[in-house]
């Protein structure tokens, strides 16, 4: 869990474009320059409303997490599937800035919850955890 954190605060270093090693330690900075970049791209272009489609709730939950983190409020119409985010936002903040840094953050989270997975399969329910086999289909019999 150490490992993650870490990594999730030097993903957003990274896309808050840290310069100097003492921005990179300040994870708090970051955000608040990533937010000051949205604020920029407020300024400089229309806010549109954008659908994303997150059918796994773990990255429905950590995307929702982001928005909010940048002060970004995700929504979702009624009647929608709770697999559907609304944004409205910059599309180039959310191209260049809060998407890639998802798709980071969420690809570490992936891998955790892969690892914490497999190690309790293995430990308490069974030491054999693949996939089932797969096996070619039985012949109908047709009459």
């Amino acid at each position: 869990e150490h490992r993650l954190r870490d990594k999730l605060r030097k993903i957003e270093t990274l896309f808050a474009g840290a310069g100097t090693a003492g921005e990179k330690a300040a994870a708090g900075a970051a955000a608040e320059r990533i937010r000051a970049r949205l604020e920029q791209a407020k300024q400089a272009e229309p806010v549109v409303e954008m659908q994303f489609s997150l059918p796994d709730p773990w990255s429905r939950r950590m995307f929702v997490a982001l928005c909010r983190r940048y002060g970004l409020r995700p929504f979702r119409h009624r009647g929608q599937r709770r697999s559907t985010i609304m944004l409205k936002a910059p599309k180039s903040f959310v191209t260049e800035t809060l998407w890639p840094e998802f798709q980071e953050i969420n690809g570490e989270l992936v891998l955790y919850l892969d690892e914490v997975t497999e190690k309790i399969i293995r430990q308490e329910v069974h030491g054999e955890s693949s996939e089932a086999e797969e096996r070619d289909a039985t012949p109908k019999i047709t009459g």
